[in-house]
């Protein structure tokens, strides 16, 4: 009797976050599975956002493990270490944790005696012209002002790529440590030699740094021209500027933002004000802004545009902002005049969320653990991010039921076409996370699971709550958190593990039911 050639065999890919089949106890007392240290370092550097507290995990312990993982297989695999956080600041927009690593990267390398890769993957991450800075910052409150080599030619690579007269007005301020001008005397960049105009460039950041009263901009940069001539203008006659019919053009003409409109008004943004501005703000900022925008009462008009923008696929593109941005900029701005357009931007976020076919069991956690905020400077938290990526896949697949999940579970319904913005109100805190209840009360021969959630499983339903699921039945879990253990083995035999703050990862959901293996993303 034929029992492995027959019509109903899947092929069974593997995917790259791979369990090791050693287990021990996971945050919530229950079994967690442990995986090898490239799984462990890719499923925290895409949730850590650095120095934030988790449910389970102090921000201090959290770095510690970010940062050992990095120095490890830096000096073990720096290939694959180098694609990861060059790909971690570009593919997956994570800043912070780029920069760290790239310093952590270096530092291991030092200390084993190991050339090459070190300039490279300081001066991948350095993708904003703020970031040198950020990244000396870094370097120097843990290992001190002396900078190696590396360190230094990877931040004069960037430095070159990235400063530019734009960059100097909006990034080099006084607020920070790190100014223009201490960058490139730390690190003594020579200019581009296709840009002739940064070598004066260099001077004047050095100028603004040691003599600001003294420095005058190149003569050949007119944007900077603008700027100080907009500076030297008497208080009393800045309004009839952002008033006038060209207001905006000059505004923009001088590379005014809106951080430093305020100041240089010397007193807060109205709608005139802010009508003024909005033209040259970027999309990221538009979205930050839109409380403001209605507390100032600025025309329909203007509102309309912005919304336009906003909505706009290319412009969401372009500002790569985290989905969820979306839902916190709709919570904190709730006028009717965004709330089409924040539906929309959303939508467009969430771009590489797979139309499922089939039937599918989307289980979101909702448990206790999930409600702790990834930064301090949002007031989401990583059961909204579920919520989202889950009622997406719901919107988007044939045929979907949609749960959410803790101690105890609950369908979500979902009216043909509503949209996400509104279901989202929908989902609650529903304390512990007893996956395995919810896979028994809610998997029917579904043709796949997807579970977004922390992994930190109870320990009640056994040692893995994945065990009601046949094993020819795919399931995806999207971890949301990055913590060391797994609810269930992962990389193979139809059990896959991704995570992420964006909708990237859901690339590898057709790729692997097409039966291809799924490798890195930057691979």
């Amino acid at each position: 009797m034929s029992r492995f050639n027959i019509r109903r065999t899947k092929a069974a890919p593997s995917s790259p976050v791979t369990s090791t089949g050693q287990r021990t106890v996971n945050q919530a007392g229950g079994t967690g599975h442990l995986r090898d240290a490239k799984s462990e370092l890719f499923l925290l550097a895409v949730a850590n956002l650095v120095g934030q507290d988790t449910f389970y995990e102090q921000g201090g312990s959290r770095d510690d493990r970010f940062t050992a993982l990095v120095r490890k297989l830096a000096v073990s695999d720096p290939e694959w270490t180098l694609g990861l956080l060059r790909w971690l600041r570009h593919g997956a927009a994570m800043r912070t944790a780029a920069l760290v690593g790239a310093a952590e990267f270096t530092r291991a390398r030092l200390d084993a005696g190991a050339p090459g890769y070190s300039r490279q993957v300081v001066d991948a991450v350095l993708q904003r012209p703020d970031e040198p800075g950020e990244l000396l910052a870094y370097w120097t409150s843990r290992y001190g002002r002396r900078l190696p080599q590396p360190l230094k030619r990877g931040i004069a690579d960037a430095v070159r790529r990235l400063y530019s007269g734009r960059a100097l007005l909006k990034y080099d301020t006084a607020s920070k440590g790190y100014r223009f001008g201490d960058v490139l005397e730390l690190t003594h960049p020579s200019p581009d030699p296709a840009k002739p105009w940064q070598g004066a460039l260099f001077k004047y950041a050095l100028d603004r740094r040691h003599h600001p009263d003294e420095a005058v901009p190149p003569a050949a940069d007119p944007l900077l021209t603008a700027n100080r001539e907009l500076l030297a203008l008497p208080v009393g006659q800045r309004r009839a500027v952002v008033t006038g019919p060209d207001g905006a053009e000059r505004l923009a003409a001088a590379g005014m933002t809106w951080e430093a409109l305020a100041g240089w008004l010397q007193g807060p943004l109205d709608a005139a004000a802010w009508e003024a501005v909005i033209p040259s703000m970027g999309s990221m900022a538009l979205v930050r802004n839109l409380r403001n925008f209605d507390q100032a009462e600025v025309s329909d008009e203007v509102a309309a545009e912005v919304a336009r923008r906003i909505a706009d696929p290319a412009e969401v593109r372009r500002s790569r902002q985290f989905p969820f941005r979306y839902l916190a900029a709709h919570r904190h701005a709730p006028s009717l005049r965004w709330g089409h357009a924040l539906e929309l931007a959303l939508r467009h976020s969430l771009a590489n969320v797979p139309a499922l076919p089939g039937r599918t069991l989307i289980l979101v956690d909702r448990s206790g653990s999930m409600f702790d905020r990834p930064s301090a400077q949002t007031q989401l938290n990583r059961a909204d991010s579920a919520a989202v990526f889950g009622t997406a896949l719901k919107v988007r697949a044939a045929d979907a039921d949609l749960v959410e999940f803790g101690s105890t579970s609950n369908v979500i319904a979902v009216g043909k076409g509503e949209p996400v913005l509104k279901v989202l109100e929908r989902f609650g805190n529903l304390g512990g996370t007893e996956t395995g209840r919810a896979v028994q009360e809610h998997f029917r021969g579904h043709d796949r699971v997807v579970i977004v959630t922390d992994e930190q499983a109870y320990g009640t339903w056994g040692g893995d709550p994945l065990a009601g699921i046949p094993a020819d039945v795919p399931v995806y879990t999207w971890n949301l958190a990055g913590y060391r253990t797994g609810h269930a083995p992962s990389g193979s035999a139809h059990r896959h593990t991704f995570g992420g703050l964006t909708d990237a990862a859901f690339r590898l959901v057709p790729l692997l039911e097409a039966g291809r293996d799924a490798s890195w993303p930057w691979e």
